[in-house]
Formats: C-alpha cells, structure tokens, sequence
C-alpha cells in the first residue's frame, strides 16, 4: 500500500496562459468542476496567498485548502483531508507556440494518514493519468 503518492501529468488547452491559469483559482474551477463549490474561511478573500477554503463532493469528507503560492504560471495549494491524506497539488501553465494553446500540467503529491486513506491513494495512482486528462475535456466542454 501507498503512504506517499506523487503523480505529474499534462494536458493542453486552447486559451491563453493568463485565461487557462484563471480556470485552476478556487473560483475559476467552479465554470467546469461539477459539484465545486469552494466554502472560504474569510468570504472577503476568494483568491491570492494565503486563501483558505473548504470543499466537498456529495457524502465525501471535507477538504480543507490553503493557496500557497500564485504567479502568473503557477499555483500551488496545501490541502488536507482529515482520516484521509495530507498533501499538496501545483499547477503549472506554459504557454505554446501553437496559436495561443496552453500546456498545463499537474503535480499532487500526497501522504496517507489511515489505513484507508493508503487504500484511497493507491486507487487515485492507478488512474491519476485518467483523470488528470479529463480536466482537459471538461475544461473544453465548459459553457
């Protein structure tokens, strides 16, 4: 079983670099993550360093955020899942030389911190590529 799971993957989209970095903010991804809906500990501030906020999917644990870094190509959050991992996630956008489409690519590395959270990481390992490529589709399906 796993403790410590790092996965990258990468996926292109057709947006400029400043437009496709918006999509990975706590706002940007509520136009094309279903179910996102980012609860902040300060309503005042929903972007930038230093942002804390909670999210959930369905019946699932609560996760706690905090945006830790952010540049005009990069941000990075620190989050935990209590019972289940510890952890951080980096996206990385690099702009290409074909008409204005996007690279972005996406680091977790996370700790498990229970049995089932070992069971929960080995199970995102083995279809992290899968799911990291469906972030393309969903972005490109967006409204």
């Amino acid at each position: 079983m796993t403790d410590t799971l790092t996965r990258t993957a990468s996926f292109d989209v057709d947006l400029p670099a400043n437009q496709a970095l918006e999509l990975f903010t706590p706002e940007g991804e509520r136009s094309w993550v279903q179910g996102w809906d980012p609860v902040y500990a300060d309503p005042a501030r929903r972007g930038g360093p230093d942002t804390v906020f909670q999210t959930s999917h369905g019946d699932g644990p609560v996760t706690v955020w905090v945006l830790t870094e952010q540049t005009d190509h990069h941000l990075s959050y620190a989050r935990w899942t209590p019972g289940v991992s510890a952890g951080t996630v980096t996206v990385t956008i690099t702009p290409t030389v074909h008409g204005g489409a996007t690279l972005v690519t996406v680091r977790y590395a996370l700790t498990a911190l229970t049995d089932d959270g070992r069971s929960i990481l080995d199970r995102f390992g083995v279809h992290y590529d899968d799911y990291i490529a469906s972030w393309g589709v969903e972005i490109q399906a967006r409204p």
